[in-house]
């Protein structure tokens, strides 16, 4: 049987080393940004998004023209399980006050160079909602606020509130999958679930959930790999990650499910593998483990399952 390097596989399937043209949603240097920022036109200036959750940290200092939203003002406790996305109208509304507009460029960024911060998962969490209610143009900044003031790029303290956004009606739900469509899609035969967190929660070794270990049958790589040790909030290139990946069983010619602890960790592992990867089919169950753990009738599992080998080149 003929054997083909991952790269080539990837060109098989309309990629070209690994990486496919999405030109609206992508990730995008601190010096791009800089520019859409400062010579695009009055009428075409990007929305500004600053995601990070702590508000000081706004204060301190943020991109210019950028408007502070806070990634966890997007959810809330459901039904007695917290941090679930909130209704839809009351989405579009705080996406309309954060001045979120159909048929502009939205530029998104965080900090958290270093772990254990993570504050780039509130950037591509808000990217994931963005993405689901319509937006099409949405460019993630390579590196964050610390990649942005390392280049001497200019900061600001002053406010930026953007003006009223505008949603149109479009909408993605199908990015995103429920519980009940996760229990059907998980046994289908070229169906990959992969959970995003440490592997020490994969595991069940922890103190932070309810019940421990995983959804059977999910394998583990943990969103942390696909970024530079240097600075959390900048993408590895795929050349160096794309044999761990293939090791775990992540292909582009699977369905992948991705999953976590509260989704945000899942949002990053979903953004990597399809605008980064260029996968063409990429999905978030939402509810992630806070939702799975909460229900005792379902059931979990703390062994690893068998890793996939890595193809010959």
């Amino acid at each position: 049987m003929m054997r083909i390097s991952f790269v080539a596989f990837l060109a098989l399937l309309g990629f070209v080393d690994g990486a496919c043209v999405f030109a609206e949603i992508q990730v995008i240097s601190p010096e791009e940004a800089n520019r859409l920022i400062t010579e695009s036109s009055d009428n075409n200036k990007p929305v500004v998004i600053d995601t990070r959750g702590g508000y000081k940290d706004y204060f301190r200092g943020h991109l210019p023209r950028a408007h502070h939203l806070n990634f966890d003002t997007l959810r809330g406790t459901d039904s007695g399980v917290p941090v679930q996305y909130l209704p839809d109208d009351l989405t579009i509304a705080l996406l309309q006050r954060a001045g979120v507009q159909t048929g502009k460029t939205h530029i998104l960024y965080a900090t958290g160079d270093r772990l254990p911060n993570d504050e780039i998962l509130s950037a591509t969490m808000v990217a994931y909602v963005l993405e689901k209610f319509g937006i099409e143009d949405l460019r993630i900044v390579d590196g964050g606020l610390a990649g942005w003031t390392k280049r001497g790029l200019p900061t600001t303290q002053e406010y930026f509130g953007n003006p009223p956004g505008r949603l149109g009606s479009n909408r993605a739900k199908s990015i995103g999958i429920s519980l009940p469509e996760l229990l059907k899609a998980k046994m289908e035969p070229n169906t990959i679930l992969v959970d995003a967190r440490p592997k020490n929660e994969y595991l069940g070794d922890d103190d932070i959930w309810v019940r421990k270990g995983h959804i059977p049958g999910a394998v583990s790589f943990h969103w942390a790999r696909l970024m530079e040790d240097s600075n959390t909030h900048q993408f590895r290139a795929l050349s160096s990650v794309k044999e761990q990946l293939v090791h775990a069983g992540l292909t582009p010619d699977k369905n992948i499910v991705v999953y976590c602890g509260t989704s945000r960790e899942g949002s990053l592992l979903r953004f990597y593998l399809r605008y980064v990867a260029g996968y063409p089919n990429v999905r978030l169950y939402e509810g992630s483990w806070k939702e799975y753990a909460s229900l005792s009738e379902l059931p979990a599992e703390t062994k690893e399952p068998q890793a996939f080998p890595i193809p010959s080149r």
